[in-house]
C-alpha cells in the first residue's frame, strides 16, 4: 500500500471544498524565495522497502554509537546504566499507553506514579514542592525565567557564562516574544566561575540570576553567596542540572538558597536516544507554587476515606487558565518521568550515593591520566564526573581524529561555543560508571598520538 494512498480524485474533492485550485494555493503565504522549486536532487522519486531498509542500514553503520567505543561525552548529556528493570516495567500497557490524566477518578495508577516523582524530584533538588516534569532542561529553565518575571514583575535576568549554550539559546528565542532582557556573556577558560560577578551585576531591575551547576565546565561553586545577594535586591536564584547524578555527592542547590531549580533528568532512567525524549525537572520553593508552570499531582482522600490522587494544580492553558495560563507547555514526560522514578526507586538514597561516588572516583582517575599526556592542561580541579582539558590546538579537530581513531573523547568547546575561538582549545570531558580503566587508556593514548 501506497505511504499517501489518496488518488487525484480524492486531493481535487478535498481543495474543493476548501475553495482552493491546487495544492500550490495552500502555500501562497510562503515566499516564493524560500519554495523548493525543483525535486530534491539525488533523492529517487521512489524505492522498494527492502531497497530503503538497506539504504537506511548502511547509513546506520557510519555512525559510532555511544555503546560501540570508549565514550567520553557529556555536556549535557550523559551516559549511564540502566537497569533492564526500567525499561521492562515503562513498556507495560497500562504506562506505556497512558497519556494527560483528563479523568483522574479513572487513572489514579499514573497519578500515583507522578506523585511519588515528585517527591522523589523535590527532594533530590532539596525544594518545597516538584511538577510532574517538562519536556527537557531547557525548556524548563526558560519556564524558570518566565516564572521569576510573574514573582518580581521585573524583566532582566543574569545568565552565568558558565550555563549551557543551549539552554541559553532556548531561553534567547523565547525573550523575544515576552520581552525580557537576558544579560550573557561566553564563559572564559577560567578555574574560577563568575559567581563574583553575578553578584556585582545584580540591580533593582533583576528578577533572577540563573546560574548553572555543575556548570558547563564542570566547575562546582557555592551558590549560598549568590542566593543571598539575589534575595537583598528582591531578585530570585534559578539552579539548573544537568547532571542529577551529581545530588549524590555535593549539595542540593534548594539547600543553598535557590528559589527555583530546574534541569535535565536524563542522567536517570532515562538512555542517550539520539537527543531526546528527555526530562525536565522543575522544583521550588513552596511560596511560589501557584506561579509554576505544568501541572502538580496531589494526595487526598476519597468519601469513604480511602486514600487517592487528584491533579491538584493545572495552571496550562489547556486548561481552566487558558490566556492566564502560566505556561503554553501541554504535556509532561510521562513516561520519561515513570523511567526517572523507577531508576530513583532502585538505587534509592544509599545507590544514589553510591553511584555518584563511582563517577567522581572515575572521573578523577581518568584526568589523572589525561594530564599526563603532553601538553594536556586541567582548567578545573574541582569537579564531580565532568571536567575541562586545555589543549595545545583547536579542541574540534581533535575529537574528529579521536573519532576516527574509534574514542569519543568529550565535546569540543570550539563546537558549543563557535563564536568564542578564544577558548577552542577547551575540551570538555564527562566521565560516569560506564567507564573502565581499558576506556581510559585508550583514550590517553590516543590523544597522545594526535597531539604528537
Amino acid at each position: 500500500m501506497r505511504y499517501l494512498p489518496l488518488t487525484d480524485g480524492d486531493r481535487q474533492e478535498m481543495l474543493s471544498v476548501i475553495g482552493a485550485s491546487s495544492i500550490d494555493d495552500l502555500f501562497v503565504d510562503v515566499p516564493t524565495e524560500a519554495r523548493l522549486a525543483d525535486k530534491i536532487a539525488g533523492l529517487p522519486d521512489h524505492a522498494s522497502e527492502l531497497s530503503v531498509e538497506r539504504h537506511m542500514a548502511a547509513l546506520a553503520r557510519k555512525n559510532l554509537s555511544a555503546g560501540e567505543a570508549p565514550f567520553f561525552l557529556g555536556a549535557g548529556a550523559y551516559k549511564h546504566h540502566v537497569p533492564a528493570s526500567v525499561d521492562h516495567l515503562i513498556q507495560r500497557g497500562e504506562f506505556l499507553t497512558a497519556y494527560t490524566p483528563y479523568q483522574p477518578e479513572i487513572a489514579q495508577g499514573t497519578l500515583q506514579v507522578l506523585f511519588e516523582f515528585q517527591t522523589q524530584v523535590a527532594r533530590l533538588l532539596g525544594c518545597d514542592v516538584a511538577n510532574a516534569s517538562m519536556y527537557d532542561g531547557s525548556t524548563a529553565c526558560w519556564e524558570a525565567i518566565g516564572m521569576a518575571r510573574r514573582v518580581t514583575k521585573r524583566a532582566k535576568a543574569l545568565l552565568s557564562s558558565g550555563l549551557h549554550p543551549h539552554y541559553v539559546s532556548v531561553a534567547r528565542t523565547m525573550a523575544k516574544f515576552t520581552g525580557d532582557a537576558l544579560v550573557y556573556e561566553t564563559p572564559k577558560l577560567e578555574a574560577a566561575t563568575d559567581i563574583d560577578a553575578l553578584i556585582a551585576a545584580i540591580d533593582k531591575d533583576t528578577s533572577c540570576v540563573v546560574v548553572q551547576y555543575p556548570d558547563i565546565l564542570g566547575r562546582i561553586a557555592d551558590l549560598t553567596p549568590l542566593a543571598d545577594a539575589a534575595h537583598e535586591a528582591g531578585a530570585l536564584l534559578v539552579a539548573v542540572v544537568t547532571e542529577p547524578v551529581a545530588l549524590g555527592a555535593i549539595q542540593a542547590p534548594g539547600h543553598m538558597g535557590a528559589d527555583i531549580v530546574v534541569g535535565e533528568g536524563q542522567s536517570i532512567g532515562v538512555g542517550l536516544q539520539f537527543g531526546g525524549p528527555y526530562l525536565g525537572l522543575f522544583a521550588c520553593k513552596q511560596k511560589y507554587v501557584r506561579q509554576m508552570p505544568g501541572r502538580l499531582c496531589g494526595e487526598t482522600f476519597d468519601a469513604a476515606g480511602k486514600r487517592g490522587f487528584v491533579l491538584t494544580l493545572s495552571t496550562r492553558e489547556q486548561h481552566i487558565r487558558r490566556e492566564k495560563a502560566t505556561s503554553n507547555i501541554c504535556t509532561n514526560s510521562g513516561l520519561c518521568a515513570l523511567a526517572f522514578s523507577i531508576h530513583m526507586t532502585l538505587l534509592g538514597e544509599k545507590g544514589l550515593r553510591e553511584l555518584a561516588g563511582l563517577n567522581h572516583a572515575m572521573a578523577v582517575e581518568t584526568a589523572d591520566r589525561l594530564v599526563q599526556v603532553p601538553g594536556v592542561k586541567l582548567l578545573n580541579d574541582s569537579f564531580f564526573n565532568e571536567f575541562t582539558l586545555i589543549l595545545p590546538k583547536d579542541a574540534r579537530e581533535v575529537v574528529r581524529r579521536l573519532a576516527d581513531r574509534g574514542v569519543l573523547g568529550g565535546v569540543s568547546l570550539g563546537r558549543l561555543f563557535p563564536d568564542a575561538p578564544e577558548i577552542g582549545k577547551g575540551l570538555v570531558v564527562a566521565v560516569t560508571e560506564t567507564v573502565t580503566p581499558e576506556d581510559v587508556e585508550a583514550f590517553a593514548k590516543a590523544l597522545e598520538e594526535e597531539l604528537a
